[in-house]
């Protein structure tokens, strides 16, 4: 029995009220792609420097990412590609390789805001420099991706973002929250002075376009596209309870960041300018075990993420010699060292870790708008997705979101010069 006939086998649908049970996985390994370090970083600046007022970029980016996942994701379930094999077997060639090569720019500033965050939580810990941190990340990860499928990944993330979320849960606890001003700060928009570089790294931290590429890949790798019509209608079905259940997880965590940030170090008139800030600042106002709950959660998300941007980048670069993603395959290889070893370069140059990861992001929401208008183009197609392209109204709210984002980018540009 090969690989593949391994996953279809364990995915094969069954009878019951657990069913669904059978399709959680995907969606949880692009949750941790977006409660990251790097969201980490934006979100404790956003809640440190203008309290609960950008709540609501959380809610936005929350129902952008959504929409964008399920529909990725529709793409692979219907056509057995991911979005790196699409845009290299649909797109011209010159178009395709820039849009991948962009998107493997995106892998980068993804792989260098996760190690950065890894190697951060080691700091705190263990009191290793962050270089040598940045190492032991990443030659961990490469060796995770080397020795484990899917299938043992998508166990070690679930239990990676249960840690997570626990952790912010347990800390919420210790901290006096103002749930009103909270409530209208998921659902009312303000953009305080000073504040749109915050709101575009905030929105580039939680809509990823890595994202994108691995959620394709996750799930075009269950090969359901072989099934019939009415085996692939299930899957769409299960696939989008499974990507809104796991979305809701992250907005609750990235939530949970800011909510932290605002009742202790906004109240306090503090700015979190560096990680390793909001652990000192956390201990003498909320205790000794904050602070180290803190740095646990973070090691887990620095390494969970880094083998997430690692899939993420090795499937594209195996996307552009329209290739599925295999980590003993060659491309993949290089695809997944192509995204973590200029990462760790740059971490040796960088002055800044926390403006590092800041700034990652910020890229990220720039590069976001070539991955989304070519992620419609494909699934709008009849040429691509046959009988499951997207409907007419569909395709519009895509292009809104893209157009949105688009427009936020011009923005940010104008606020910088």
């Amino acid at each position: 029995m090969n690989f593949f006939e391994k996953l279809k086998k364990r995915h094969k649908p069954v009878s019951g009220a657990l069913e669904l049970l059978h399709y959680i996985g995907p969606g949880l390994l692009v949750t941790v792609g977006f409660i990251d370090p790097g969201n980490w970083a934006t979100n404790l600046a956003a809640g440190s420097q203008f309290g609960y007022a950008l709540l609501w970029v959380i809610t936005l980016s929350t129902i952008m990412l959504i929409v964008m996942q399920h529909n990725v994701a529709h793409l692979g379930i219907a056509t057995g590609l991911c979005l790196a094999e699409a845009t290299t077997k649909y797109l011209p060639k010159k178009l395709s390789r820039a849009v991948l090569g962009s998107a493997m720019m995106a892998s980068i500033s993804t792989s260098l805001a996760e190690i950065i965050g890894g190697a951060v939580a080691l700091q705190m810990l263990f009191d290793i420099p962050i270089k040598a941190g940045a190492i032991i990340v990443t030659v961990s990860c490469t060796g995770l991706l080397f020795t484990n499928t899917y299938i043992k990944i998508e166990r070690w993330i679930i239990m990676f973002v249960s840690i997570i979320g626990l952790s912010f849960l347990y800390e919420l606890f210790l901290v006096e929250v103002d749930w009103l001003q909270a409530a209208e700060g998921w659902v009312k928009p303000s953009f305080p002075e000073g504040s749109m570089l915050i709101i575009m790294s905030v929105l580039g931290a939680v809509v990823m376009p890595h994202n994108l590429f691995l959620h394709s890949e996750v799930i075009q790798s269950r090969k359901w596209n072989l099934e019939d019509d009415a085996v692939i209608h299930k899957q769409l079905k299960y696939e989008f309870f499974d990507t809104l259940i796991s979305m809701i997880i992250g907005w609750a965590i990235n939530s949970a960041m800011i909510l932290l940030a605002a009742a202790v170090f906004f109240k306090e008139g503090n700015v979190v300018e560096e990680l390793q800030d909001a652990q000192h600042l956390l201990t003498p106002l909320v205790g000794q075990s904050a602070g180290v709950i803190f740095a646990v959660a973070l090691l887990f998300s620095g390494v969970a993420s880094t083998v997430t941007s690692g899939i993420a980048g090795a499937s594209i670069f195996a996307g552009i010699f329209g290739e599925a993603y295999q980590i003993k395959d060659v491309h993949s290889k290089l695809g997944m060292l192509l995204s973590y070893v200029p990462a760790l370069l740059i971490v040796f140059v960088i002055e800044n870790p926390f403006r590092g990861l800041i700034l990652s992001q910020m890229f990220l929401s720039v590069q976001l708008p070539i991955t989304v208008f070519t992620q419609v183009y494909l699934t709008s197609s009849k040429k691509v997705m046959g009988k499951f392209a997207n409907r007419p109204s569909t395709t519009a709210i895509l292009l809104f979101l893209a157009g949105l984002v688009t427009v936020l980018n011009v923005a940010l540009l104008v606020s910088l010069f």
